[in-house]
């Protein structure tokens, strides 16, 4: 039986995330418990960790620091299989614009920005923020994580600010910029969109997931 963390620090889409998790483990037949928690003792002894996020940051991290997840989530990432999700994902970055200024877990280099007020499209029409709906995820880089996946494929977000960081990109989308909408770093893959909420490419990554032994 292999046991899947899902930390929960109070600021994530948690039963979603456990209930996609499950269904996949069930359609591939992989014995599978997930376990929603914030006990240190658990996601150590997890075999893969999910680390999500909705919200503001400064709240986030808040909990995250009162919890000591960032902790977790840096021991995790040196022994197994680590999957970052939205405000996850941002989180691991050194600093975010949001609220004033916060400074995040530093765990990965980079920094997360706000998409603007006088956000663009190509065609010169001002585009709504949050970026919230289905948009194409190119693979900027062959991973483990996108077997199965078609290149371009479609993944639903909601966020108003997105990550910017070097060299570790496998995923890209436009939204009147390019932005990294994922990135893996040694046993780290981490997605600005929700895999939960992506029907069938979302849930062909999440199986991806559990299959996946890191690096």
């Amino acid at each position: 039986m292999s046991t899947v963390a899902v930390i929960d620090y109070g600021m994530g889409n948690l039963h979603s995330v456990a209930k996609a998790v499950e269904h996949v483990g069930r359609e591939l037949a992989i014995g599978i418990k997930v376990d929603v928690t914030a006990q240190p003792r658990k996601i150590a002894a997890a075999d893969r960790v999910i680390f999500p996020g909705v919200g503001a940051i400064r709240d986030c991290m808040a909990e995250i620091r009162r919890l000591n997840v960032g902790e977790m989530v840096a021991e995790a990432m040196q022994t197994k299989p680590v999957l970052a999700i939205c405000v996850g994902m941002q989180a691991l970055m050194e600093h975010s614009e949001e609220n004033g200024g916060v400074d995040c877990l530093g765990l990965v280099p980079g920094e997360v920005r706000h998409f603007g007020d006088e956000l663009r499209g190509a065609a010169g029409t001002r585009l709504k923020v949050p970026h919230m709906g289905w948009n194409e995820v190119r693979q900027a880089r062959g991973h483990p994580l996108w077997e199965g996946v078609p290149d371009r494929s479609r993944f639903y977000f909601v966020h108003s600010y997105y990550v910017r960081t070097a060299g570790i990109a496998t995923g890209v989308s436009t939204y009147g910029k390019e932005f990294v909408s994922a990135f893996a770093d040694r046993n780290i893959f981490a997605t600005q969109f929700h895999p939960e909420k992506s029907q069938t490419a979302g849930l062909r990554l999440l199986g991806n997931f559990l299959r996946w032994a890191g690096e």
